[in-house]
């Protein structure tokens, strides 16, 4: 694997501590996208830029999450937030009570829709504004 791949995953799934420590390094040119990545090293990094970087968020990530709350005994909705607090105040916002519980799914996890298969990355593409209701799931039995 390359640096550019690496770096590309990065970007697509939100690796921002990683994705900085590359940014960094490409631009001291300690390392170009066209190396392997075995010769990678983040110890030649500048950890103290690289932590402003991250802090400063220089790459632009806006994390966002999928969360299932769950509503009663059978009944749940998932929600797309940045994190799990902002997940149950849209909730309680939305609903006027609390959640009975609040748990991050993977975002790479996948679920029906119709006659279709969808992840949760890909639904989140759909939103322009977070945080959002993404859907509902009724437990049978």
């Amino acid at each position: 694997m390359f640096v550019k791949e690496l770096y590309m995953d990065c970007l697509r799934f939100e690796e921002s501590s990683l994705a900085h420590y590359i940014h960094h390094l490409l631009a001291e040119q300690k390392i170009s996208l066209d190396d392997n990545i075995s010769i990678l090293d983040l110890d030649q990094a500048d950890h103290q830029k690289v932590a402003e970087m991250i802090q400063n968020n220089v790459l632009g990530f806006h994390k966002i999450g999928i969360y299932s709350l769950k509503m009663n005994q059978k009944d749940f909705v998932f929600i797309f937030a940045a994190s799990k607090q902002e997940a149950i105040q849209f909730y309680s916002k939305t609903f006027h009570q609390s959640p009975l519980n609040c748990n991050e799914y993977p975002l790479d996890f996948q679920l029906a829709r119709g006659n279709d298969v969808i992840s949760f990355r890909d639904m989140r593409k759909e939103f322009e504004s977070f945080p959002a209701i993404a859907g509902y799931f009724k437990r049978v039995g």
